[in-house]
């Protein structure tokens, strides 16, 4: 029998932007705007003032430019898309130069050097893979030269004997030679993590303050919203980019910006912290997760272990940086071992998914949604009996 999907499920891995399982939830404002979109006519290019055809990007446009001050903006259906957009109407035909370090995949196979050959540029490698430094661009520009990329590793560390220019450095050498200098930042992060015991992730604000022409990133990582790609830059890229035949093939549909306009509201309220999941559970703390384990505990009314251990990003985030929790592990030989027990909280209503260590289902407490504690406690039950 055929059922609705995707289905939901309950995530206890522990990987807050867990790509499998759909990435970012979204704010309860953002799921009333796409009901709302979605069972309603609406004014998506409707102009109310004046009776007249409305710009569609308009709207969504106000919104980024207020947060990042940025001068202009252009929202896709995705980061990959974004960064194919940009390249393909600022830099077709001429040459955009790119550190060796930073030519990368990301999910999915999707490559830069793929991108940029698709978008009609010619890629240019400078330095090497650990060290680039700033003459190694400035060596490299030509007559053809028409960008300069970085790319921020957001799915990787180098470490060791390296050295990597700062964006500002780039900049400078752009405004030199009259190139523009494209930043591919990925996760969207539009606030700062140090707060939260986390490196520095670079935000899109930061980019606009050092002087990028362009920034390219996604809206369904650290953003928190749905899948959209966001580019922001000068009037003038962002204008060239919006008549580019590739805009429309890219362009988001109505439920999706619904729910990003939604979410940039909340940073605009400044209560992101407290309405967006992603950010409700970088912000959990380790005495509170503690709480709610002990808590789902009492309620199933059995004996398991109890450890100490950490969350991650995930999602192309913030690689290698861990938050504590405290983990309910339970013990797989009562169910003929670990996997059988997975195996069985998968089917439940709703699955449950974790991770398995040493023989024991790991569920984290920072990657369930408070209100779906209850639910989480029926599967487990259902597995015992």
């Amino acid at each position: 029998e055929w059922k609705n999907w995707p289905k939901s499920v309950i995530n206890g891995t522990g990987v807050i932007l867990h790509t499998n399982l759909g990435r970012a939830p979204l704010s309860e404002a953002a799921l009333t705007a796409i009901q709302e979109t979605a069972t309603h006519y609406s004014d998506l290019e409707f102009d109310l003032a004046t009776g007249r055809r409305g710009p569609r990007q308009a709207h969504i446009s106000r919104l980024i430019c207020q947060i990042t001050g940025s001068e202009a903006a252009i929202v896709v259906n995705n980061n990959a898309s974004a960064v194919m957009l940009g390249l393909a109407a600022i830099a077709t035909g001429n040459q955009v130069i790119v550190s060796r370090s930073e030519a990368v995949e990301i999910g999915g196979g999707f490559r830069i050097p793929d991108v940029l050959r698709q978008s009609g540029a010619e890629l240019i490698e400078v330095g090497t893979t650990n060290r680039t430094y700033g003459h190694d661009y400035e060596d490299a520009i030509t007559e053809s030269t028409g960008g300069i990329l970085a790319v921020h590793s957001s799915n990787f560390k180098i470490s060791g004997f390296t050295h990597f220019p700062e964006l500002r450095e780039l900049v400078e050498i752009g405004r030199r030679y009259g190139i523009p200098v494209m930043h591919d930042l990925g996760s969207g992060c539009l606030l700062e993590t140090t707060g939260y015991g986390l490196e520095h992730e670079p935000m899109p604000q930061e980019s606009m303050n050092t002087g990028a022409s362009l920034a390219f990133f996604s809206g369904d990582k650290l953003l928190g919203g749905p899948q959209a790609g966001i580019i922001i830059g000068t009037t003038e890229l962002i204008q060239k980019i919006s008549k580019h035949p590739l805009a429309r093939a890219a362009r988001l549909d109505k439920l999706s910006m619904a729910a990003l306009s939604s979410t940039l509201l909340h940073y605009i309220r400044d209560e992101a912290q407290q309405k967006i999941p992603v950010w409700r559970m970088i912000a959990s703390t380790p005495e509170g997760l503690e709480s709610r384990v002990n808590g789902w505990v009492m309620s199933l009314g059995e004996e398991y272990e109890l450890r100490k251990g950490y969350s991650t990003i995930g999602g192309g985030s913030l690689p290698g940086e861990v938050l504590p929790t405290t983990l309910l592990a339970i013990d797989g030989h009562k169910f003929g071992g670990a996997d059988t027990l997975s195996n069985q909280l998968r089917a439940g209503n709703p699955p449950v998914i974790g991770r398995i260590d040493d023989d024991k289902v790991i569920l984290d407490p920072r990657t369930v949604l408070p209100e779906q504690d209850e639910d989480l406690i029926q599967t487990i039950r259902h597995c015992l009996n």
